[in-house]
């Protein structure tokens, strides 16, 4: 993987460039479709090829290792060749996950993670060994470390702990993934992530040891996870700060499209939530004029496009009372009408942030973007 940084922006930290993969080449600043089971919920993958335009899709280790489980995968020769994506793929660890399962009898120690599917509830065991061998299983273009994600609020002592197992769990992981080779015939990187909870001391660390770890590009997690937007904003540009302006910047878990606006601005180049598909799925309609909750009353007549002004086929050919009509009648359609133009509209929005970041406007442009998008409609 080789990353490019073109251009900075003058009145801010952020910065557009480029990721060289063996499945093709990422623009930055990006954000990615999660496809947690090796689907983006809703969407085909011709859509997301030509409607909504993504360069680089997810996957989730810990839900396509429990199904349809690494047999299927590797025999139908990696997730690319299953899911037909011929683009690159990020996998997360299932470190995010096992910190979902608290409450579940899942157990945390040095060796790893025991933990019950939610499945069936049969028991498992995670360790940063298996974690990149499952990966490697599943071809992803980029993988992660295996890491605790610490819950938020997390008091000085866990954090601080959790950070330096993580650490050690992460020597493991690079000596695991330095030993084995990719199965498929492409290249594959491994991205380390920063922890350390809300304690910046502790970001400050961590974002040292992962930028001496000398990997192609690294990760921000245990962010948004409930604490307040200034303190995940502080946070990133610290570790911004710190980690390596020649290697791609990924912010996990993260988030609104202010969200993303906001840490561009820090510095971060790759992003991914699945808040545009699941909000879909209950409604909510991201729009270059503002937010729609589109099972309001007052679009049950309103016969305009969803979103003239953004592209694409959905959002130019439906009318906003025909898909308010889809999601109240609860029709498949509407969640999938409603998924595609979300998805058009985040990476409209991060391709709109890359061309002002080249042109040196983007801090103006950011600024009167956000009075639009913000607006509740």
């Amino acid at each position: 993987m080789k990353f490019t940084l073109e251009a900075k922006d003058p009145g801010s930290k952020a910065r557009a460039g480029f990721i060289e993969t063996d499945h093709g080449i990422i623009e930055t600043p990006i954000f990615m479709p999660v496809g947690t089971a090796g689907t983006v919920k809703a969407v085909h993958q011709r859509e997301l090829h030509d409607d909504i335009q993504a360069q680089i899709i997810l996957g989730n280790t810990y839900h396509l290792y429990l199904r349809p489980g690494l047999d299927i995968i590797g025999r139908a020769g990696g997730l690319h060749a299953f899911n037909g994506w011929d683009k690159p793929i990020l996998t997360d660890s299932g470190g995010y996950q096992v910190y979902s399962l608290a409450g579940t009898g899942r157990k945390i120690n040095e060796a790893g993670v025991v933990f019950k599917s939610h499945i069936d509830g049969g028991v498992h065991t995670f360790t940063p060994e298996n974690v990149m061998d499952i990966q490697r299983t599943i071809g992803a273009d980029i993988i992660m470390a295996f890491d605790e994600c610490t819950p938020y609020p997390c008091d000085f002592s866990y954090a601080r702990q959790s950070m330096e197992m993580t650490h050690r769990w992460l020597t493991r992981c690079c000596e695991r993934f330095d030993s084995t080779t990719p199965l498929y015939g492409h290249n594959q990187t491994l991205f380390p992530i920063v922890q350390g909870s809300v304690y910046k001391d502790l970001r400050k660390q961590s974002a040292e040891y992962i930028a001496s770890c000398d990997r192609e590009g690294n990760a921000i997690g245990g962010l948004s996870v409930g604490e307040p937007a200034e303190i995940m904003y502080e946070l990133t540009e610290v570790v911004c700060d710190i980690l390596p302006e020649n290697k791609p910047r990924y912010l996990m878990g993260v988030g609104t499209p202010a969200n993303i606006l906001e840490c561009i601005a820090l510095g971060v180049d790759m992003f991914d939530c699945v808040m545009p598909t699941r909000n879909a799925r209950n409604g909510m309609i991201f729009t270059t004029e503002g937010v729609i909750n589109i099972r309001n009353e007052k679009w049950k007549d309103d016969f305009s496009a969803i979103d003239a002004g953004l592209g694409g086929y959905v959002s130019t050919f439906y009318s906003k009372a025909y898909l308010r009509h889809l999601i109240k009648s609860d029709e498949m359609l509407g969640a999938q009408i409603a998924s595609v133009h979300n998805l058009t509209f985040y990476l409209w929005l991060v391709r709109s942030a890359r061309e002002k970041i080249k042109e040196g406007n983007f801090v103006s442009w950011k600024r009167e973007i956000e009075k639009k998008i913000n607006q509740r409609l």
